[in-house]
């Protein structure tokens, strides 16, 4: 279950290459654990819980020792450890469990430490003047392919770790525990080459393929050009590749949450513009297939969201002044305490945050059953429904959307563009652009456009909420809370 459920939305370790017997137990035991949430009995979810803790104990007592193992095609040692620790934070993070989920967060920045450690991050990868010709015998190209499967492997999970980072920073509301925008790491190889089942079909994906090493570093970069220079990124990514560059806009967005910037940090139209970029790549990748681009879709629109206001924070003011516990987030942060939702639903942000969380809960309904388990998920449709709950509880719950939406509008303002508004000539651009900028649009839209009644569609969420609580248990606490925020609607 944990290679044919999981593994697909979270592309980390090499089925065709995997040897149980080379495997440290620990690392065995989390994904087992993470496989069991797959299963139907109600007790799999105990037993899970149950390898959890051991695989747990394992790492917190015998870290020392499992940092010097090394499998025999590893690069450097402590791969597994690192691997294990990843897996066992993301069971953690998005378990019932209030208790691992809070350890599962004390202990999320020990992966980058270890991978420093090890050399992970200097370690070289996989060199195309390696690869065997098509002639080559196949003893030559199994152990080439498992040479470079091992490189890969080590990357992808180093990659996961800043993945998995932005997701729980954001689930907590709070800040980042490495610098997503200084990551030296190159991309992954593509999605193709690492579902190869046979070193023949792997050797026929590689050398079709041009090398590239950028690194996300200057990828990074690039998303912040000079004035003007606004494109898509010319880079190959992957789906995953793409998810990694989304955690690390989602965490510029959380350095510039506070009243006050940081020094080196882009501000909001900064990183507005960049996620406008990023829209254009993933639009014009025609190598995705739906799900992929649907899940990287369903995380871009979210990190818009939290672009517009922070949704965690959002939620738990909400919680706070309607007296309701919650345990969905912990964090420090908190919005201001003169602010005002009537005053933010008026908002321009607000309009645009409401567009990204309807898109948000058609993207949960479209994915097709089989990959409606992604990671990001049961944050994306809380943060969606913190949006919806706002609307609902300031007299705003019937909201007329406009017929199509440009997201590039929907997002950028004329000032994110540097464009005068006054200077545009009437009308003032596109319908989505309309919608956004006039307070009467949300109760008045054009001809053909859907309206949607918010608290309706709150019902509706529940009911995505119960799915996802059967393989990620954290969705059961916000289930409570949307039930909740529904009596205080009524």
């Amino acid at each position: 279950m944990f290679f044919v459920k999981f593994i697909p939305t979270f592309p980390i370790l090499h089925r065709s290459t995997f040897v149980f017997r080379e495997c440290t137990h620990a690392l065995l035991l989390n994904a087992i654990a993470i496989g069991s949430l797959y299963l139907g009995p109600s007790d799999s979810v105990a037993k899970g819980e149950a390898l959890w803790r051991l695989a747990h104990t394992a790492v917190a007592t015998s870290w020392q020792s499992l940092i010097t193992h090394s499998g025999p095609f590893d690069a450097c040692k402590g791969v597994q450890l690192m691997i294990t620790a990843l897996l066992g934070q993301i069971y953690g993070a998005l378990s019932k469990n209030r208790a691992i989920r809070t350890t599962s967060q004390v202990f999320r920045p020990l992966g980058f430490f270890w991978a420093r450690h090890c050399g992970m991050y200097d370690s070289q990868p996989y060199s195309a003047e390696n690869l065997p010709s098509v002639n080559a015998s196949f003893a030559e190209k199994e152990h080439q392919w498992r040479v470079w499967a091992a490189r890969e492997i080590q990357q992808r999970a180093l990659l996961a770790y800043y993945v998995l980072d932005g997701l729980v920073a954001q689930m907590s509301g709070d800040g980042a525990s490495a610098r997503h925008v200084s990551n030296p790491l190159g991309l992954p190889s593509s999605e193709a080459a690492f579902d190869a089942s046979t070193p023949d079909e792997w050797l026929a994906h590689m050398h079709s393929q041009k090398p590239d090493q950028s690194s996300f570093r200057a990828i990074f970069r690039s998303l912040f050009p000079p004035v003007g220079s606004f494109r898509p990124l010319d880079y190959p990514f992957s789906a995953f590749g793409l998810r990694v560059v989304l955690e690390g806009l989602q965490s510029l967005i959380s350095d510039c949450d506070g009243p006050d910037l940081a020094v080196g940090v882009p501000g909001r139209s900064d990183v507005r513009r960049a996620l406008a970029q990023v829209h254009e790549t993933i639009s014009m990748s025609i190598h995705f297939s739906a799900a992929e681009r649907l899940e990287i879709l369903l995380r871009w629109h979210t990190v818009c969201l939290d672009a517009m206001i922070n949704s965690t924070v959002l939620s738990r003011h909400v919680c706070s002044r309607y007296n309701i516990s919650q345990h969905v987030s912990g964090g420090t942060r908190d919005v201001q305490a003169d602010f005002d939702l009537v005053k933010w639903v008026s908002s321009e942000d607000a309009r645009r945050a409401v567009l990204h969380a309807v898109a948000i809960q058609d993207i949960i309904e479209q994915l097709p059953r089989g990959r409606a388990h992604v990671i990001h998920m049961p944050s994306s449709l809380f943060a969606a429904a913190t949006v919806y709950v706002v609307f609902s509880l300031t007299g705003a719950a019937t909201v007329h959307l406009p017929r199509t939406i440009i997201w590039q509008d929907a997002l950028l303002s004329y000032s994110d563009l540097y464009i005068d508004h006054d200077e545009m000539p009437l009308p003032h651009g596109s319908e989505t652009r309309r919608f956004v900028e006039s307070e009467q649009a949300i109760s008045s839209a054009p001809v053909g456009g859907s309206v949607r009644n918010l608290l309706y569609e709150l019902n509706s969420m529940q009911k995505l909420f119960r799915c996802l609580s059967s393989q990620w248990g954290i969705a059961r606490d916000m289930d409570e809370i949307v039930a909740r925020w529904i009596q205080i609607c009524h």
